[in-house]
C-alpha cells in the first residue's frame, strides 16, 4: 500500500526545525515562495528563540522588500546566507552591511549547477564562470563581508586544470527543503499548474534528498490519490516528506507579489498585443531602452536583466512590433512574450515557453545569448562593471555573471549619474535640469562583477548606453562613441566622469529617433536588412 504523505501546518514545520539547520529554498522575487512557512519560522523564533543559527541557501532573491526571505532577517535566527541576490531584501542587506551574518554570494547559474551536482553525488562543479570577478578566490571568493572572511568557510576554489583557469564550486549538504507547488495528492505528488515559473525545484529537491534531508512543500489544494495526471506531476511523491496546506492562500500563496492569479503569466490566455503598443512618454529608462534596442538584430535571442533593461527593453520591443522577430528570454525560465519589470521582474505575459531555470542557465553558460541587456551601478576606465556591492548596498550578482561572461554581446544600460538626476526633452534634444549627486563612471569600482580586461581579451563586444552618451569597451579602455543631441561634451559628459575616456575620432550624435515621441520603425529596418 502506498503511504500517505504527512500533512502538517506551517507552524508545526517551524517548531520542528533543529538549530544549526541548513535550509535550501526555491523562489524568485515572490514567485514560488513558501511564504506561510517563512512567516511561521519568524514567529516561532520571536516567541521561543528557536530555531536559531540557520544557514539559508537560495539561488535567487526571494522578497518584495517586506515578505519572503525578509522573515529570516533576525540574529541569531540566521547565521549564514549563501545566495545570489538581496536587492529586494533591505533587512537582509542591512544584516550583511552590519556584519551580523556570514554572507556569501555565488553566480545564480553556478549555484543551480551545484544543486545538480549534489543531487547526483558529484563533488562539485568546475567552471570558468566567475573568473576575474569578485567570485574568484584570487579576489574575494564571493565573501560579502568581514564575518564571512573570518568564518573560514569557503564556497569556491581556484582550480587550474589542463593549463586553463577554472573555479571549483564544491557541492553543499542540506537538512531541509522548503518550496511550493499548487496541488498535492494524499500521497505527496506535487503539481504546479498555478505557478508561473518552474524554477529549479526538481534539482533542489533531489539535492536535499541526496543529503538525507527533509522535503516540505506548501500547496493550495490537497486531492485524492491517483487523481493527478502523471505528466502534470512536477515532483513525485518519492521525494516529498511533508505537505503544508496553506491556510491563507490569498496573501501567502500568490502567483507573484502583485497578483494572486493571472492566467496571462501561464500562457493560458493571451493579453491583446495592442495593449502593449502605446508609447507613453519619454523618461530616462525609455530613452536608454530605445537606444539599447537598436543593438538587436533579426533573429537574436535576447536576455533582459533587472532594472532598466527589464523595465523598458521588453516593452519597447513590443511597441516597435519586433517581438515576432527576436526571442526574449528572462533568467527565471520564460521564453518569448512580454517581460514584466519592477517588483514582478522575471515573469512574462504571453510566454511561448516556461522551462526549468536550471536548464535556462545551462543554455546561458553553454551557448550564450546573442545579446544581453544589463544594468550597471559603477563603471571604471578599464570597463569593469559593478552591480553587486556599492555604497551602502550589497545586492549581490544574481545571474549577472553567468549571463554577461557567456553572452555574444553585452549592453549595459544605466543613467549617466545617480541620485536626483532630472532631464527634459525639448524638440528632440535632452536637457539636464538637475545633475545626479553621484558619478557612476568612477576611477575604480568597489567590486568587480564584470571584468573589462577579461571581456576585451575574449573580444566580446561591450557597450555602455546612457541617456546622454554611449561608450564601448576597447583593448585600451572605455571609448566614447556617441553623445545625445543637446548634450555638451565637456560639461555634461567629461566633467561628470572620474576618468577621461578615449574619444572616438568618429564621435557622432545618438540616433535622433530616440528623443522624439513615436515609433522608431525598427521592425521595418529589420525587414530591409533581412
Amino acid at each position: 500500500m502506498i503511504r500517505k504523505v504527512k500533512i502538517t501546518t506551517a507552524a508545526e514545520v517551524a517548531a520542528s526545525i533543529p538549530n544549526n539547520s541548513t535550509i535550501l529554498s526555491t523562489g524568485f522575487s515572490m514567485v514560488g515562495v513558501a511564504e506561510e512557512i517563512y512567516q511561521k519560522i519568524e514567529e516561532c523564533f520571536l516567541e521561543t528563540g528557536t530555531p536559531r543559527d540557520l544557514t539559508f541557501i537560495h539561488s535567487a532573491g526571494q522578497s518584495d522588500t517586506r515578505r519572503g526571505m525578509e522573515h529570516f532577517a533576525h540574529v541569531p535566527l540566521l547565521k549564514r546566507i549563501i545566495g545570489t541576490h538581496w536587492g529586494l531584501s533591505p533587512k537582509i542587506e542591512e544584516l550583511i552591511k552590519q556584519n551580523k551574518v556570514e554572507a556569501f554570494c555565488l553566480p545564480m547559474g553556478q549555484i543551480l549547477s551545484m544543486y545538480k551536482a549534489a543531487a547526483s553525488g558529484k563533488p562539485g562543479v568546475l567552471s570558468e564562470i566567475g573568473l576575474s570577478t569578485f567570485i574568484d578566490p584570487r579576489l574575494e571568493g564571493g565573501k560579502m563581508n568581514q564575518k564571512a572572511i573570518d568564518s573560514g568557510f569557503e564556497v569556491v576554489q581556484y582550480h587550474p586544470f589542463n593549463d586553463k583557469d577554472y573555479l571549483f564550486y564544491p557541492s553543499l549538504t542540506f537538512d531541509l527543503y522548503l518550496g511550493r507547488g499548487t496541488t498535492a495528492d494524499e500521497y505527496g505528488n506535487i503539481t504546479m499548474e498555478d505557478e508561473c515559473a518552474k524554477l529549479e525545484v526538481m534539482s533542489a529537491v533531489q539535492a536535499v534528498k541526496a543529503s538525507g534531508g527533509r522535503v516540505i512543500f506548501q500547496v493550495k489544494k490537497i486531492v485524492q490519490g491517483n487523481t493527478l495526471k502523471p505528466k502534470e506531476v512536477v515532483i513525485p511523491r518519492i521525494f516529498v516528506d511533508e505537505v503544508v496546506l496553506c491556510e491563507n492562500p490569498t496573501e501567502n500563496h500568490r502567483m507573484t507579489s502583485l497578483a494572486y492569479y493571472d492566467p496571462h503569466l501561464l500562457g493560458e490566455i493571451e493579453e491583446p498585443l495592442s495593449i502593449n503598443r502605446e508609447i507613453k512618454g519619454l523618461d530616462m529608462k525609455k530613452l536608454i531602452g530605445r537606444r539599447a534596442v537598436m543593438e538587436v538584430k533579426l533573429g537574436d535571442t535576447v536576455n533582459l536583466g533587472v532594472g532598466i533593461p527589464g523595465d523598458s527593453v521588453g516593452s519597447i520591443i513590443g511597441e516597435e512590433r519586433m517581438d515576432g522577430q527576436v526571442s526574449l528570454s528572462v533568467e527565471v525560465g520564460t521564453i518569448g512574450g512580454i517581460a514584466i519589470g519592477g517588483g514582478d521582474f522575471g515573469v512574462t505575459k504571453n510566454p511561448e515557453a516556461i522551462i526549468d531555470n536550471s536548464y535556462k542557465f545551462d543554455y546561458y553558460n553553454g551557448c550564450g545569448v546573442d545579446v544581453t541587456f544589463m544594468g550597471a551601478a559603477e563603471i571604471d576606465s578599464e570597463g569593469n562593471v559593478n552591480v553587486s556591492k556599492f555604497g551602502h548596498r550589497s545586492p549581490g550578482c544574481g545571474g549577472f555573471i553567468d549571463i554577461t561572461q557567456s553572452a555574444k554581446k553585452v549592453v549595459f544600460c544605466s543613467t549617466f549619474t545617480s541620485g536626483g538626476l532630472a532631464i527634459e526633452i525639448e524638440n528632440g534634444k535632452i536637457l539636464i535640469k538637475k545633475e545626479g549627486k553621484f558619478k557612476k563612471f568612477v576611477n575604480k569600482v568597489q567590486q568587480i562583477t564584470f571584468n573589462g580586461k577579461f571581456a576585451a581579451a575574449s573580444q566580446q563586444p561591450v557597450l555602455i548606453i546612457t541617456e546622454r552618451a554611449v561608450l564601448q569597451l576597447t583593448p585600451r579602455g572605455m571609448e566614447l562613441i556617441e553623445i545625445a543631441p543637446g548634450i555638451d561634451l565637456t560639461k555634461d559628459v567629461l566633467e561628470q566622469m572620474d576618468f577621461v575616456p578615449l574619444i572616438s575620432p568618429n564621435l557622432k550624435l545618438m540616433d535622433e529617433r530616440v528623443y522624439y515621441l513615436g515609433l522608431m520603425h525598427l521592425a521595418t529596418q529589420f525587414n530591409r536588412n533581412e
